[in-house]
């Protein structure tokens, strides 16, 4: 088996730039036309006994990109395509898991930023579910070191609040990638742990987040009940839309 590494998928797959990304102002402006989001639904279907999260999540985000208002969206996931290593498996915090080459082959979680980075969008949204916790919660992450950490603290803050205000989910707040401590994938700018949807040297998008939505043991219930993910993404996609039209309205200084 042959295995190799990407320093940054922007660089090596997309772009053919630097690894490391120009500075950027700490807020995107927002595009004149409808907001290109991409949905990152886990492909993850080992991370629990009789549990498929990808299932569970491409539900809620499925649900999600049906509620209106419907902006420019796109999913991102590699659960059952051919040719990846690691499509329907595998940890967003694992080298060899993400950044890997493994005989040729990118991963899943490559794959899936390869497609969102060509999208380019404004909102990035990865759902998850987490497992292990023995906590009824939902948790929101955010990147490390990010040059719009702040916005992204805000949207996930508001996305966590929605969840929880629509089912008895306990709300965990916002963290940051670098503090779950998991496994060897780095952000190349910080050096610290953290999460590879959510890393900026691979991710182009300016504003992403990432929901653990519920624990796949104790949350188990709400989470395979296909009526409470529909609950969930729409709750979801209205406050994405709210916060959405409340930056517009501030990019244009009268709320015109």
């Amino acid at each position: 088996m042959r295995t190799a590494f990407l320093p940054a998928l922007g660089a090596v797959v997309l772009f053919g730039t630097a690894c490391r990304p120009a500075a950027r102002p700490a807020t995107a402006p927002l595009p004149a036309a409808a907001p290109v989001v991409v949905w990152q639904p886990s492909h993850q279907t080992d991370t629990g006994t009789d549990f498929n999260e990808a299932e569970v999540s491409n539900g809620i985000a499925v649900a999600a990109m049906a509620t209106q208002p419907v902006f420019n969206e796109s999913k991102v996931w590699s659960h059952g395509v051919s040719g990846l290593h690691h499509a329907n498996v595998g940890s967003n915090t694992m080298i060899a898991h993400t950044s890997a080459v493994v005989d040729g082959q990118l991963s899943g979680y490559t794959y899936e930023l390869q497609q969102s980075n060509t999208l380019a969008p404004t909102v990035f949204i990865s759902l998850h579910n987490n497992g292990g916790t023995n906590r009824h919660a939902v948790w929101g992450y955010i990147h490390d070191g990010d040059s719009f950490e702040s916005e992204n603290r805000a949207l996930a803050a508001r996305l966590v609040a929605a969840i929880a205000a629509v089912t008895d989910l306990e709300n965990r707040g916002v963290l940051l990638d670098s503090s779950t401590g998991r496994n060897d994938y780095r952000c190349a700018t910080t050096g610290r742990l953290g999460f590879y949807s959510l890393d900026e040297n691979v991710n182009k998008a300016p504003y992403r987040v990432l929901l653990e939505i519920g624990d796949n043991g104790v949350s188990r219930a709400l989470l395979q009940d296909p009526a409470k993910q529909q609950i969930m993404g729409a709750a979801i996609k209205r406050e994405l839309a709210a916060w959405l039209g409340e930056r517009k309205q501030g990019q244009n200084g009268d709320g015109s």
